[in-house]
C-alpha cells in the first residue's frame, strides 16, 4: 500500500521535476542573449544627467518582448543596485516590430536592441571617485519556446568635472535614438465605427506609405492578431483596428504607430506615454536585498512562508468551495468509526498524501509554465472552459452516486461501499485530490504572501512551501484519524446515514451550480450549450450504466454501451468549449466600475485620484463574496462616490498578462488582491478578507460614512 502511494505521489509530483530541469535549460539563455551595460558619457558629472544602454543581442531567430508584449511574453526588466543618491527615469523603449506565433501576435525585438536609460547623478558626488552602477536584467527569450533568462551587468565610471562622449559607443547611441517614436506629425484621433476603431492621422502627404502599425501601450486594449487595415488617401492615413476585451474608450488609445515610407520605417508616440507609478520603483532598487522584497510586505523568509503556508491550508479548510468534499469525509470517518485504528490511519494517511500529491503536482506544473514564460498563477488551470467543465462532470456524477441514481463505489467518492481494502485507501487518496482540486477558487488569509514567495524561490523551496499548504489542509481529517479516540465522538452508522447522504448530494450539486456559473462567464453561448450539454450526457451515462446492474446479459452490454457513449460524447464536448472561448467577456461590470488597465491606472494616479483596485476572478469564491457583502454595499459604495474614488476591476477568469504582472509585484500568485493609491503614493494592499471598516478607512472616507 506505502509502495503504491509513494508512486502516485512521484507520479503527480513529476511536473515539479521537470521544473528544475527548466532551470538549468534556462542557463543556456545566456547563450541566445548578450547582454551589456553602456554609457553615452566617458564619466559622471555631479548633478548631471548621463544616459545609460542596456544592449542586448539576439541569436537569429530569437526575440525578446517591448513594454506591452502583446499575446504572451515578458518585457525585459533591470533591478538596479546603485549607490546612495543616484537614481534611474523610466526606460525609453524604441518602436517594436509584430511578431507572429502560431495564432499569436507580439511585440518585441530582433536582432539587437538598446533600451535608453537616463541616469541622474548627485551633487554629492565626489570628484575623482570611481561610481559601480549595477543591476540583474531579467528578460524571456523566445523563439518557437520561451527561456527566461537573467545577466548580471555592472560598470565602472569615474566622476569628473567634464565628461567627453564615450569612445566608440556614439553609433550605438544614435541607432537607439533614431529607433525611439517621435511626436506625431499631424493631428490623430480615433474614433468607433461598429465593432471597429478606425484610427485616423491627417496630413496630405502620406500618399508613399507602404505598410503601417499600430502598438498599443495598454495590454488588452486590441485584438493584436487582427489585421490592421491600411488605406492612404489626401486627407492622410487611416489604419482601422480591432478592439480587444479591456473596453478602453476610443479616445483614450494611446500607443506607437510606425509608417514604412519608401522602404524607411520611422514611428510617433499617438497619446500620452504611460507614467510609471512609483510602485514599480520596487523593482529599481538600492541595495541587493530590496530587489527581491514584495511590495508592500515584510520579508518572508522560508521557514515563515511554510508557517504562513500551513495557516492558510487550515483556513482552507472552512472555505466554501471545499465544503461538499469535506462533508463526504466526515461520512467516511462515520462508516469506519468501527474498524480497527490501523485501517482508519491508513485511511487519514492515503487522504494526506492524495492531497500532498496534487498540490505538489499543481506547484510543479506552474513553476514549470511560469519558468517558460506563461502569465499564470494560483488556480491557473480554472483559467481553462476545459478544466471547469471536466470538475463540474465529474462533481455532478459524485452527486448522483450520493442521491442513488447509480452506484460509482468508494473509488470515487471516497465512502468505501464493498470495496476490498486496497480501493478503500484509494478512494481516500483521490479525495484528497478532490479536495486539491475544489480549494484551489480560494485564497485564504496568510495564503497569498506565502505563495507569492513561493514563486519567487528555487523550484524546492517553492515547493517546500507548497507541501505546507497541503498539509495545512489535510490537518485536520488526518488528526482525527492518527487519534481514533476521537471517531467515538461521532454516531454510530445507521440507516440515518442514508439521508445523510442524500442531504450531502445538495452542496455537491451547489457546486456544480456554481462552475457552470464560472463556465457562462469564459465561453459564448455555443460554449455554455456544450457544457450543459455535457452534464446531461453524464446523468444519461449514469442512468444507463445503473440500468445495466439490473438488466439481463444483452441488456447489461447495451446499457453499459450506452454509458461509455454518452460519457465519451460529453468529453468530446469540451473541444466546442475551447473553440468557443473567445467570444466570452468575463465578469460584467457594475456601474461606476472601469476595467483595469495599467494605462488608465497610471492616468488617474497622475490625477491625483485616489483609486481601488479589486483583482478578482468569476471562480475565487473568495472575491465573490467579498463583491457582495462588502464592495457592494451602499455604504461602500457612498464612500466611493463621496470621495471620487475611482473602481478599476481587473477580471483574472482568463489569462490576462498585465494583471498577473501587477500581482507579481506585490508577491501574490492569485486573486483576490485589493489595492488602494493615493494619488502618486505607494499602493495600501488590503486583506484579502474584507470588511466595511477595512476599505472606508483605506480611502479616507471613514468618517464620512459614519456621519451619514
Amino acid at each position: 500500500m506505502l509502495r503504491l502511494l509513494l508512486a502516485l505521489l512521484l507520479t503527480l509530483a513529476a511536473p515539479g521535476l521537470a521544473a528544475a530541469q527548466g532551470a538549468i535549460t534556462a542557463a543556456k539563455a545566456k547563450d541566445l542573449v548578450r547582454a551589456s551595460l553602456v554609457a553615452e558619457s566617458e564619466a559622471l558629472v555631479p548633478g548631471g544627467t548621463v544616459t545609460l544602454g542596456l544592449h542586448m543581442a539576439m541569436k537569429p531567430g530569437w526575440h525578446v518582448y517591448w513594454r506591452n508584449p502583446g499575446d504572451s511574453g515578458l518585457p525585459p526588466e533591470m533591478a538596479w543596485r546603485l549607490p546612495a543618491g543616484f537614481s534611474v527615469g523610466p526606460v525609453q523603449w524604441p518602436a517594436p516590430e509584430r511578431i507572429p506565433v502560431q495564432t499569436l501576435m507580439n511585440f518585441g525585438y530582433e536582432g539587437n536592441v538598446t533600451l535608453l536609460v537616463p541616469l541622474t547623478v548627485p551633487e554629492s558626488a565626489r570628484v575623482g571617485e570611481t561610481v559601480r552602477l549595477a543591476g540583474t536584467l531579467s528578460y524571456l527569450v523566445c523563439e518557437e519556446i520561451c527561456i527566461p533568462g537573467s545577466a548580471e551587468l555592472s560598470l565602472d565610471l569615474p566622476v569628473a568635472g567634464s565628461a567627453e562622449p564615450a569612445s566608440g559607443q556614439a553609433a550605438l547611441f544614435a541607432r537607439a535614438r533614431a529607433a525611439l517614436p517621435e511626436t506625431a506629425p499631424g493631428p490623430v484621433r480615433t474614433t468607433r465605427e461598429g465593432d471597429r476603431l478606425v484610427l485616423r492621422l491627417d496630413r496630405p502627404d502620406l500618399a508613399e506609405v507602404s505598410g503601417a502599425a499600430f502598438f498599443p501601450y495598454a495590454e488588452g486594449a486590441l485584438d493584436n492578431a487582427a489585421p490592421q487595415d491600411l488605406a492612404v488617401d489626401a486627407a492622410g492615413l487611416r489604419l482601422t483596428l480591432t478592439p480587444g476585451d479591456a473596453g478602453q474608450p476610443a479616445e483614450a488609445l494611446a500607443g506607437v504607430l510606425t509608417l514604412t515610407e519608401a522602404g524607411a520605417r520611422r514611428a510617433y508616440a499617438l497619446g500620452p506615454e504611460p507614467t510609471p507609478a512609483p510602485s514599480a520603483a520596487a523593482a529599481v532598487a538600492t541595495a541587493p536585498e530590496a530587489a527581491s522584497a514584495p511590495s508592500g510586505e515584510e520579508t518572508l523568509t522560508l521557514w515563515s512562508a511554510a508557517g504562513l503556508a500551513l495557516l492558510g491550508g487550515l483556513i482552507l479548510n472552512l472555505m466554501p468551495c471545499v465544503f461538499p468534499v469535506l462533508s463526504i469525509k466526515v461520512l467516511s470517518l462515520v462508516r469506519q468509526a468501527g474498524e480497527s485504528a490501523t485501517r482508519v490511519r491508513l485511511h487519514g494517511l492515503a487522504y494526506t498524501a492524495g492531497v500532498l500529491a496534487s498540490f505538489l503536482g499543481l506547484a510543479g506544473l506552474l513553476i514549470a509554465l511560469k519558468a517558460g514564460g506563461a502569465g499564470i498563477g494560483w488556480g491557473f488551470q480554472l483559467q481553462s472552459p476545459v478544466v471547469v467543465a471536466l470538475l463540474a462532470y465529474g462533481l455532478f456524477a459524485m452527486g448522483l452516486s450520493l442521491s442513488g441514481v447509480v452506484h460509482l463505489g468508494g473509488g470515487i467518492v471516497g465512502l468505501g461501499d464493498g470495496l476490498t481494502r486496497r480501493a478503500g485507501y484509494q478512494g481516500s487518496f483521490f479525495t484528497g485530490v478532490l479536495a486539491t482540486l475544489v480549494a484551489t477558487p480560494c485564497t485564504a488569509p496568510f495564503m497569498g504572501a506565502a505563495v507569492g514567495f513561493a514563486l519567487t524561490q528555487s523550484t524546492p523551496a517553492a515547493l517546500a512551501v507548497f507541501a505546507s499548504l497541503g498539509l495545512g489542509l489535510a490537518l485536520p481529517f488526518l488528526g482525527l484519524t492518527l487519534f481514533p479516540r476521537a471517531l467515538r465522538l461521532l454516531p454510530r452508522p445507521g440507516a440515518w446515514m442514508d439521508v445523510l447522504k442524500g442531504a450531502l448530494a445538495f452542496p455537491v450539486y451547489a457546486t456544480v451550480a456554481w462552475l457552470v456559473w464560472v463556465l457562462a462567464q469564459q465561453v459564448g453561448p455555443d460554449g455554455l450549450l456544450a457544457g450543459l450539454t455535457g452534464l446531461v450526457l453524464v446523468a444519461l451515462a449514469a442512468w444507463a450504466w445503473e440500468r445495466a446492474r439490473h438488466a439481463g446479459r444483452l441488456g447489461t452490454s447495451l446499457s453499459r454501451a450506452a454509458a461509455v457513449v454518452a460519457l465519451a460524447a460529453s468529453l468530446g464536448l469540451v473541444v466546442v468549449l475551447d473553440g468557443d472561448r473567445a467570444a466570452a467577456r468575463g465578469t460584467a461590470l457594475a456601474q461606476g466600475e472601469e476595467a483595469f488597465t495599467q494605462a488608465r491606472l497610471d492616468a488617474l494616479r497622475a490625477e491625483g485620484r485616489t483609486v481601488f483596485v479589486d483583482m478578482t476572478a468569476a471562480w475565487c469564491i473568495t472575491c465573490q463574496v467579498n463583491e457582495r457583502t462588502v464592495l457592494a454595499r451602499d455604504g461602500v459604495q457612498a464612500a466611493f462616490r463621496a470621495g471620487q474614488v475611482a473602481y478599476l476591476k481587473g477580471d483574472w477568469t482568463n489569462q490576462n498578462p498585465e494583471i498577473t504582472r501587477l500581482l507579481e509585484h506585490h508577491g501574490r500568485s492569485g486573486v483576490p488582491l485589493y489595492l488602494v493609491y493615493r494619488g502618486t503614493r505607494e499602493a495600501q494592499v488590503l486583506p484579502q478578507i474584507l470588511t466595511e471598516g477595512i476599505v472606508l478607512a483605506a480611502i479616507g472616507q471613514k468618517d464620512v460614512a459614519a456621519a451619514r
